[in-house]
């Protein structure tokens, strides 16, 4: 229970660390209280707090020469992908929780819902700067993402994906590296085109990927691709909107075309503590998705048609699970 009370304030250190860029410097250098604090500008007798409190819950350690060193656990703060970005916006869903009791309620008018625009429409994320911002925090935690997808899922017959909403590519570019024989198509806002082109150029994959511009909810889906990715989609939205996409989906595929889900879920019956006390929570403050369990999305999948729906179990259920359907042959 204590660890419970005390959890914001251990968010907090964690917070504070990654906006000093503490763990960047320590991968580079051990380095002193002094030095830390000197760097973040910070008061010694506070950076000294901060410090302990690292210590304390693992991230970091203090050697006998007085110097910090990272953990494990810490150099994951400066080692993964996106980490440090994902934990840097949480800023905005801590205002969003400051007064739980009106959040649970629906008096709060959230901010995190202008942190992720592009979940009103098309319309919200035509601003550059804005969708640099969340393409490139989404490219960087799709990394995980991709991992286990590709390490659950089989794409095994497949001859095309395509992955809608699949920002600047991170995902398609993983499965692409993964199997060489594919060839892909990216379906998302005109607003991250001229980023996937890059990414696609950079890698060598370009003639190998259609990027086609478009909003799910106001384009047709291409059609010519028998497996179609959903990759951290449908939890953005409501579940009228996510129908209308499944039956787009739907509609899109050959008879015996596949479709892959894959964002974190929450466990339905059974709660567990990605799902149901992050991802709900983040989601109820975006405003206009929710997360959902596996069996949820099977059965939205079956109101769009799909059959031999399937919920392998993937091996981190807080970076992702997966749901697949079959469109009926």
């Amino acid at each position: 229970m204590f660890d419970l009370v005390a959890g914001f304030c251990h968010s907090q250190i964690l917070q504070a660390l990654v906006a000093f860029e503490i763990p960047q410097m320590l991968l580079q250098h051990e380095l002193t209280a002094d030095a830390l604090a000197a760097e973040a500008r910070t008061p010694l007798d506070r950076m000294q707090v901060l410090l302990s409190g690292a210590v304390a819950i693992g991230l970091l350690k203090r050697r006998r020469s007085g110097r910090y060193a990272l953990t494990t656990r810490g150099a994951a703060l400066a080692g993964v992908p996106g980490l440090a970005g994902m934990i840097s916006h949480h800023d905005v869903l801590y205002l969003d929780l400051a007064d739980p009791v009106a959040f649970f309620r629906g008096e709060v008018e959230t901010e995190l819902a202008e942190f992720w625009p592009y979940v009103f429409g098309a319309g919200g994320a035509t601003d550059p700067e804005v969708t640099a911002t969340y393409s490139q925090l989404m490219a960087d935690s799709q990394v995980l993402v991709a991992e286990d997808t590709l390490a659950t899922a089989s794409f095994g017959g497949v001859r095309r994906i395509m992955d809608v909403g699949g920002g600047t590519g991170a995902f398609l570019a993983a499965v692409g590296a993964a199997y060489p024989d594919l060839q892909m198509t990216l379906f998302d806002l005109p607003a991250v085109v001229p980023a996937a082109q890059a990414r696609f150029a950079d890698l060598g994959m370009a003639d190998r990927v259609t990027i086609t511009p478009g909003s799910f909810r106001d384009d047709p889906l291409p059609e010519g691709a028998d497996l179609i990715s959903l990759i951290r989609v449908l939890y953005d939205h409501s579940d009228e909107t996510v129908i209308a996409l499944l039956r787009a989906v739907y509609d899109a595929l050959p008879d015996g075309g596949s479709v892959l889900i894959s964002e974190p879920m929450t466990g339905g019956k059974r709660p567990e503590r990605a799902g149901d006390a992050y991802f709900a929570l983040y989601c109820m403050a975006m405003r206009t998705g929710k997360a959902r369990s596996a069996d949820q999305i099977a059965a939205l999948l079956d109101r769009a048609g799909f059959v031999d729906l399937q919920k392998p179990r993937s091996r981190r259920p807080f970076v992702t699970s997966l749901v697949t359907g079959v469109r009926q042959s």
